[in-house]
């Protein structure tokens, strides 16, 4: 209709970025403007996003760590709200427009930047599980590796959680917005620092808000580190196979009795061989105590 191509020539987008490598969604709930925003690269990036908001103050919600800030930077004009922003790579968040009064925290800026106070490098003491494969004593990596390079097998087709443990000094007390920057993690991890938890990683960017946790002096830091199934069944490949034929389950499977193999998995369906390449795994680095602040502009 005539007044459908009128609204579409007029009425500015719901969303867009200066990148185009932005996507999002949108809902209003209880007078807010809600967009879930994200970047669809492995990039990392500083844009403008322009939102179909007017009369309403931007906030930053991670949904990470559940924080929230306000974003004092914005520009707005003819029904549209400009933000600039930055992004890491995959990274994605919430920008809710709200009236005045929120509780969100404040904040000097929108563009976080980070400075490395200490570089973490080990050697690092790894505890595996034996009870999946894993070796029984205690591993020293002296520097950070994938599992699946590694020429013992107990850790190369290992699958479940691997606790990695180490120390680091701190000069002086850090004062500020901390950041433990783990660099890359295959699958997923969670961090205690001096025994506090400081909660879990699961995707890029791979941190956690070490708040007052660190301290001058000596640090201890232990990374629990899991990773996926796929490599515990491709190791099994390598072993004798004692499972259903025929469509029949295995007789000692029916009768309750020892496994004849010493697989760890049983399936009813043979998804991998033993040649199957492995999924990169454990907790790849480089590990950093990061500062945090927002530039003013």
């Amino acid at each position: 209709s005539s007044t459908a191509l009128i609204l579409r020539e007029t009425m500015p987008e719901d969303f867009s970025s200066r990148s185009g490598k932005v996507r999002y969604t949108h809902r209003t709930l209880d007078g807010k403007d809600i967009y879930f925003i994200s970047n669809r690269s492995a990039e990392s990036f500083e844009d403008e996003c322009s939102f179909r908001v007017a009369g309403l103050n931007p906030e930053l919600w991670d949904p990470m760590d559940g924080s929230r800030r306000k974003l004092p930077r914005f520009s707005g004009k003819d029904g549209v709200t400009r933000i600039p922003l930055s992004f890491e790579p995959n990274e994605s968040f919430f920008i809710v427009f709200s009236p005045e009064g929120s509780d969100a925290a404040p904040a000097s800026g929108n563009i976080a930047e980070t400075s490395v106070l200490a570089a973490i490098e080990g050697p690092w003491s790894v505890r595996f599980d034996p009870k999946w494969g894993g070796p029984s004593e205690e591993v020293t990596f002296k520097t950070l590796e994938d599992w699946t390079l590694d020429p013992d097998p107990r850790i190369r087709y290992y699958s479940g959680k691997a606790t990695y443990r180490t120390e680091f000094d701190m000069g002086e007390e850090p004062q500020g917005d901390l950041l433990v920057d783990l660099g890359n993690v295959k699958a997923m991890a969670r961090v205690s620092l001096n025994g506090k938890d400081l909660g879990i990683a699961w995707t890029t960017p791979w941190r956690v808000e070490a708040g007052g946790s660190i301290r001058k002096g000596k640090n201890v830091l232990e990374i629990e580190v899991v990773n996926l199934w796929q490599n515990r069944l491709i190791g099994d490949e390598t072993k004798p196979y004692d499972g259903p034929q025929d469509g029949k389950w295995p007789q000692w499977l029916i009768d309750g009795g020892k496994r004849p193999s010493d697989r760890y998995t049983f399936t009813t369906w043979r998804h991998y061989t033993a040649d199957t390449p492995l999924l990169p795994s454990g907790l790849l680095g480089p590990v950093r105590v990061l500062s945090r602040s927002y530039r003013q502009e």
